[in-house]
């Protein structure tokens, strides 16, 4: 979900727009009437630690590569680059 904000809304409430922004609302710029822009928050990466990774792992099956490769190479072609 957006809100609409006017061009004149972003000039003269740019802190409020930012403020809004930043606590992850997503807004769309209008100019007489028209939809011509987004704001919205940046996701940010997250790391996650590799015990938390391999704790996950943890219970899947081992990876067969070879019979991986053939599902790709079936998929794709063996002669792709």
């Amino acid at each position: 979900m957006y809100r609409e904000i006017t061009q004149r809304e972003l000039r003269n409430s740019s802190a409020e727009v930012m403020d809004a922004v930043e606590a992850g609302e997503t807004l769309v710029i209008t100019r007489n009437g028209h939809a011509v822009g987004e704001l919205r928050p940046i996701r940010r990466r997250r790391m996650v630690p590799i015990d938390e990774v391999l704790q996950n792992f943890a219970g899947c099956p081992p990876m067969d590569y070879s019979k991986l490769r053939a599902d790709v190479d079936a998929l794709f072609g063996e002669d792709r680059v």
